[in-house]
Order: C-alpha cells, then sequence, then structure tokens
C-alpha cells in the first residue's frame, strides 16, 4: 500500500528564462542613467603639486575647474611652451575668467550659488604671476572660495 504514494526525489524544475531579458535591460538602462561623463579634455600639463594638509571635496557639484599649465602635444607648437589658463575646453587669458565663473554659477540651482568654489589646478611648474591674474579676476566677480588642487604627500619633494 505505501508504494502507490511514492515520491520522485530525482527531478529538478527547470528555471525559467523569460526575465534575463528585462533584468539586464533595466541595469543597463540604470547605469547609462547615472553615469556621468567627463566633459573636458585636459589640454594643458597638470602635474599638480604634493601636500601634507588636504582636504578632499565631498559636493563636486559646487565646483568650478581652471586648468593652469603648458600646453601638451599639439598645442604647443601652436600657442608655445608658457603656461595657459584652460577653462573648459577652450584655453583661455585672465580677461575671461570673469565672465567663465559668472556663467557657471548662473547655470547653478540658486540655493548653491553662494557655495560655489573655484577649484584651481596648477601645475606645479607654472608661474605665479598667471595665478596671481586669474585669482585677480575671481575676486571682481566676488568668487572667493578658491581651492588649491593637490596630491597628498611630502610638500618638500616641491623643491625638487
Amino acid at each position: 500500500m505505501m508504494s502507490k504514494f511514492k515520491k520522485n526525489m530525482r527531478t529538478v524544475p527547470e528555471v525559467s528564462t523569460a526575465s534575463l531579458p528585462d533584468i539586464v535591460f533595466m541595469l543597463l538602462f540604470f547605469f547609462m542613467t547615472v553615469t556621468v561623463m567627463k566633459d573636458t579634455a585636459l589640454k594643458v600639463e597638470n602635474v599638480l603639486p604634493n601636500a601634507n594638509e588636504i582636504k578632499k571635496l565631498e559636493k563636486k557639484d559646487r565646483l568650478v575647474f581652471i586648468h593652469i599649465g603648458r600646453p601638451t602635444g599639439s598645442f604647443e607648437t601652436v600657442l608655445g611652451t608658457e603656461p595657459r589658463i584652460q577653462l573648459g575646453d577652450k584655453f583661455a587669458d585672465a580677461s575671461d575668467v570673469g565672465p567663465y565663473v559668472l556663467a557657471k554659477r548662473a547655470r547653478m540651482p540658486e540655493h548653491l550659488r553662494p557655495f560655489l568654489t573655484v577649484s584651481l589646478k596648477v601645475d606645479k611648474n607654472a608661474h605665479m604671476g598667471l595665478v596671481a591674474d586669474v585669482k585677480q579676476a575671481l575676486r571682481e566677480v566676488h568668487a572667493l572660495k578658491i581651492n588649491y588642487t593637490t596630491y597628498e604627500g611630502d610638500a618638500h619633494k616641491n623643491l625638487e
């Protein structure tokens, strides 16, 4: 009588793969929407100096980047070897810094505008006179929060 109710333990149901393409496309769509593409191609040398006391800036949406350094590659043959200012993807003069920062500030949400910070990425071999000109242009447009981007390390290595 017990043989009538025999359990068949050897068969395992197959895993349904019907929803697998939906999951793959959902993940693909998610990563496409949250990924931020790098919008600036670096056209100047940017070997940053070392510093002992550094602090990481967490909120990148409040930053405006200004690169200062010697033109690289094919730009060096056209522009020479003197350090230049790069604003976004273009070379600029110190007189262009103010309007650039004002335009960036205008595109920011209004509640973030008071927290605007200008991050100077200055090559360690750039002239301080050019940096002083940029800082003066920033003062004229009341962009007074300035950050110098550096590498963490021994500051004495900058003298070598």
